[in-house]
């Protein structure tokens, strides 16, 4: 995982212990915007991870009915020959 990855988990991690229980819970979609952010970081690294989290947090809002939208699965570890 690149260092600009985790610098970026790191801050998710803050939101998620200091901000977010001053908010309460409300996320409409499973898994919650930070853990998506998270997860995609994780599995896409800084550029990719941050622009699926952008999209989905964008997505949060009383417009859109929410429910389930997991992180797209990554690359695979496979190669074909």
């Amino acid at each position: 995982m690149s260092p600009g990855s985790r610098v970026l988990i790191a801050l998710i991690r803050v939101y998620q212990r200091l901000i977010s229980p001053l908010l309460g819970p409300h996320c409409r979609f499973t898994p919650t915007c930070s853990q998506y952010g998270i997860e995609a970081l994780r599995r896409f690294g800084m550029l990719k991870g941050s622009w699926l989290t952008m999209k989905r947090v964008l997505k949060c809002h009383p417009l859109h009915p929410g429910g389930d939208d997991p992180v797209p699965p990554g690359p695979s570890k496979t190669r074909e020959h």
